[in-house]
């Protein structure tokens, strides 16, 4: 039943040639979002996950960035806010798009649907999109120590975390001047506070108003964002070794990568941002400091101290990674990036302990299970008590369970069972015909 209400909500989200996270609140496409339907379409719908990809990677900009949105001119302009108006941008393909990036997950949701479904045309095609997407990065954000700089909370995915208080604390923000229209459908007690909103909207503006060139108040070193780039440079070099391209300098620039994290962000046993200005580490008790655990070369003695970082701080056995520390003061439950837990947030933490410690591994496969059986597949979940909140049918929730399923089953335990294996191999024979790839 869950396999079959995960796929009623990707297609129910599904828009021709992308899937948006959620209808009411969310109802254009977004950048990691887009990649995490994505491995999650590639066991049921495979064509429907290339089609994902290569929709978002239609709106890339001619210096490789990937916009964290891409706007659907059919929604009214005063359906969301920031819309095309005040980013004032297209793409090359004419898209009207957002300035600013998000987590570099798409290689690996790139590989991911191979990988259910291989198609070394669709890696070839992808590729070079893939490369321009981390040479952007490489060209306009990273540091002389070799790390990548994020302009925007927003950049970071993990929105309005407590990490990101002391530097947002410096940005001079007035009143928006416009009306939320996230409160129409989500409750204020769950979402950023006015005042977060004020602030994010003067620094997008600030970095919109010098052509998307310079960073302004807030330049952050965030550990979820960095492991991000590092993981996809290792799996960059995968996808070049099937293509017949040279994977060495993508190994070179993930090993690099990872020392430069454990070198300037690694303390006390989790991984923490850095404010890019002062060269401070903004201690936190952020799970984007677990994250890191995906780097395929993370030093066994950092593993180890992460792995004890998310059992303790982070009560890893309950099943779901809480997005912030419930022993910090700043810990609540219900709001946003500010404790619940997210099934993405989870899900990337379970990449990272698969090999490493398959036992806990099995504890968030069958959290992550547990909750949307408890809440539905909601936008972010309760650590404690899996009560839901935020959106309900959110795309990556649905699309990550599939996944979960596909690889450990409904329990947790892998392999999965001959009945899942077959009920998604039949919702794959159902949904497969008549998925279009955008040209």
């Amino acid at each position: 039943m869950i396999l079959r209400d995960a796929v009623r909500v990707l297609v129910a989200n599904w828009d021709g040639s992308y899937t948006v996270p959620s209808r009411r609140l969310y109802p254009h496409q977004w950048s990691w979002d887009s990649a995490f339907i994505a491995i999650g379409n590639a066991h049921w719908a495979p064509r429907r996950a290339r089609a994902e990809l290569l929709s978002l990677f239609g709106a890339q900009w001619r210096d490789g960035r990937v916009p964290h949105i891409v706007f659907n001119p059919a929604v009214p302009e005063g359906a969301y806010f920031p819309g095309p108006e005040f980013w004032e941008v297209r793409a090359p393909s004419g898209s009207a798009t957002s300035g600013i990036v998000q987590p570099p997950v798409h290689a690996l949701a790139a590989w991911r649907v191979h990988l259910a479904d291989p198609d070394p045309a669709f890696l070839r095609r992808i590729y070079p999109k893939l490369v321009a997407q981390q040479e952007f990065l490489r060209t306009a954000r990273r540091s002389a120590e070799g790390l990548i700089s994020i302009v925007h909370p927003w950049e970071s995915g993990m929105d309005n975390s407590p990490a990101w208080d002391l530097p947002l604390a410096a940005v001079v923000a007035g009143p928006m001047g416009v009306t939320r229209r996230d409160l129409a459908h989500v409750s204020p007690d769950e979402r950023p506070t006015d005042r977060d909103y004020e602030r994010y909207t003067a620094l997008a503006r600030a970095y919109r108003d010098t052509g998307y060139r310079r960073a302004g108040a807030f330049e952050v070193e965030c550990p979820l964002f960095n492991a991000a780039y590092g993981v996809a440079e290792a799996t960059l070099a995968k996808i070049a070794a099937v293509i017949g391209a040279d994977p060495a300098p993508h190994e070179r620039e993930a090993a690099a990568t990872t020392a430069a994290m454990v070198e300037h962000l690694y303390d006390d046993g989790l991984f923490h941002a850095r404010d890019r200005r002062s060269g401070c580490l903004l201690r936190s008790g952020s799970a984007a400091g677990l994250v890191p655990l995906m780097l395929p070369d993370l030093p066994r003695e950092a593993a180890a101290a992460l792995v004890a970082t998310a059992l303790d701080r982070f009560e890893l056995k309950r099943g779901l990674i809480p997005s912030f520390a419930p022993d910090m003061p700043e810990f609540d439950p219900a709001r946003y990036w500010r404790g619940p837990s997210w099934i993405n947030l989870t899900w990337l933490v379970w990449q990272g302990l698969r090999e490493r410690r398959p036992d806990l591994a099995g504890l968030l496969a069958g959290g992550m299970v547990r909750a949307v059986a408890h809440a539905g597949f909601r936008e972010y979940f309760d650590p404690f008590t899996l009560q839901g909140h935020g959106c309900r049918d959110f795309s990556w929730s649905a699309a990550l369970v599939l996944d979960v399923a596909a690889q450990h089953g409904l329990d947790g335990v892998a392999p999965p069972g001959r009945q899942v294996a077959e009920e998604i191999r039949s919702l794959r024979e159902a949904h497969h015909v008549g998925d279009q790839v955008p040209a």
